[in-house]
């Protein structure tokens, strides 16, 4: 697999992608596609970096969205991965997920911060979080809507 920046002609397949793992409700989808957006039409903005995971037919099988954290010291937020699911458990997010934390390393980035919710359909979601080196650093109750808390894993780089 390929890692590189998301192109716009990445655009609809990350779409597919976002909707097809079936984790992500209607407005997640379009937080998702609006930040995409952002990036690809706006290169002067720094709020948002994405990289897109290919195979050698140059297919799009993942991407991974990042971005500083406002007033921080090389703080950042993960605010998105997603695996084509015909895909997972073949390791593309965690290919993502360590060019990223390479990239962030270069660049002095030390505090990774990934949030997400506490509701079954994520629990895959937790479990790559702790494989991959991240710990719970807090867990707030009923913080998206009752019976649906916010979980936020931090990992230092």
């Amino acid at each position: 697999m390929t890692v590189r920046p998301t192109e716009p002609k990445d655009h609809d397949a990350i779409r597919s992608i976002v909707i097809a793992t079936g984790v992500f409700n209607e407005e997640e989808v379009g937080i998702a596609m609006e930040l995409l957006d952002i990036y690809l039409n706006d290169p002067e903005q720094r709020d948002y970096e994405m990289f897109t995971g290919t195979d050698d037919a140059g297919r799009v099988l993942g991407y991974i969205c990042i971005g500083p954290t406002p007033a921080t010291a090389a703080t950042y937020d993960l605010y998105w991965i997603a695996v084509e699911p015909s895909e997972h458990g073949r390791g593309i997010g965690s290919a993502l997920l360590t060019h990223t934390e390479t990239e962030l390393k270069r660049r002095g980035g030390r505090l990774l911060i990934a949030e997400t919710s506490s509701t079954p359909k994520y629990d895959k979601t937790r479990a790559f979080y702790e494989r991959k080196g991240f710990a719970k650093v807090a867990h707030i109750k009923e913080y998206y809507r009752p019976d649906d808390d916010l979980v936020i894993y931090g990992k230092y780089l």
